[in-house]
């Protein structure tokens, strides 16, 4: 009976290791399409909510992704989304997120070329830059961070939403 219990808690063990370790697997990005952002939207509504688009072939974007990993561990309640804005191949996707330590954060990434009916389904402004984060309060307000992000900044955006504070100068 003993070496029974010995044996499931080393295997509870080394599955729980497996599940949160950082090169973890990455779930398979949701399909983003014209409907995706107001899907994200309409999922999270009433809460604070970051969106963070990225690109496999934007280098401040894959330098970014390790800070991005950081947030999302510090600040497990904070809804964070992230939209992959390129056709890389999901595996490669998947793997970086891993690195990074994004694994358990939801995800969605373009299949087919990011046009101008795509982008404007987001923003109808935007013209495809990336690294973007868009800051969704729960009235709906939106403040666009063009380029890397000062994720100190993000996070005190958080805490005055939370607080029911106007956040300002983002």
């Amino acid at each position: 009976m003993r070496h029974t219990l010995k044996f499931l808690l080393s295997a509870a063990l080394t599955l729980a290791s497996a599940c949160f370790h950082p090169q973890a697997q990455a779930m398979p990005p949701k399909p983003f399409t014209t409907h995706s952002f107001a899907e994200i939207r309409a999922r999270h509504a009433g809460v604070p909510l970051v969106v963070h688009i990225w690109a496999m072939s934007c280098g401040p974007c894959l330098a970014e992704l390790p800070k991005w990993g950081a947030f999302a561990k510090q600040r497990p309640g904070v809804a964070l989304v992230l939209v992959r804005f390129d056709q890389a191949p999901v595996a490669a996707s998947e793997a970086r997120l891993a690195r990074a330590g994004l694994a358990a954060v939801e995800s969605w990434g373009v299949a087919g070329e990011a046009d101008e009916y795509l982008r404007a389904s987001v923003d109808r402004k935007w013209i495809g830059d990336v690294p973007r984060t868009m800051l969704i309060a729960p009235d709906g307000d939106v403040t666009s961070i063009r380029g890397t992000a000062d994720l100190s900044s993000i996070e005190q955006w958080v805490d005055q939403v939370k607080a029911g504070r106007p956040a300002r100068g983002h």
